[in-house]
């Protein structure tokens, strides 16, 4: 099993479209990046402990490899905003990928580039490729919020402005 680490604004948004892959055997919701030791839900949105909303997906490679979970990643998120996602501002919802290895590092970076040259954005993407430095995961309530509560999880993805982008830019 080899562990992929995404963030792309509000986690609830960012489990559902790697669950239906084959391969993937799970994904987490948390916070990655900071500097406090297992932070709460309320600590990371205060935007005071350097942590970014994120997913921790565990999947076996000789099934889905790393490019092609970075390529779904893609199409999650809008990788051209530094500043958050959607409605979600600040430092707990920007964008990265959090890199394992020196070939996750090069394989991100390799599809950012035929990405920015295939102009599918209105602007060039800053999604940081930047090391793994530590994942908590959040609190259960947050886990597979998507089947916990679907009508707040849609309402969610439609009202900030998600799925418009996505349908926009994926079709």
């Amino acid at each position: 099993m080899t562990i992929a680490t995404f963030a792309g604004g509000c986690f609830w948004c960012m489990v559902k479209p790697f669950d239906r892959f084959d391969g993937v055997k799970k994904v987490i919701s948390g916070y990655s990046g900071g500097h406090k030791e297992h932070p709460t839900y309320e600590e990371v949105c205060s935007n005071t402990t350097g942590h970014r909303e994120a997913v921790q997906i565990t999947y076996d490679e000789s099934v889905i490899s790393y490019r092609e979970i970075v390529e779904i990643f893609f199409k999650t998120f809008d990788p051209t905003d530094a500043m958050g996602q959607f409605g979600d501002r600040g430092e707990s919802y920007k964008p990265a990928i959090f890199y394992h290895s020196n070939e996750q590092k090069e394989i991100a970076l390799t599809v950012i580039e035929e990405l920015d040259e295939k102009k599918i954005f209105n602007a060039p993407i800053i999604t940081p490729v930047i090391p793994y430095k530590n994942f908590f995961p959040a609190e259960e309530y947050h886990q597979d919020f998507y089947k916990k509560n679907p009508q707040r999880y849609q309402e969610n993805h439609q009202v900030s402005g998600r799925s418009d982008f996505l349908d926009k830019h994926w079709n």
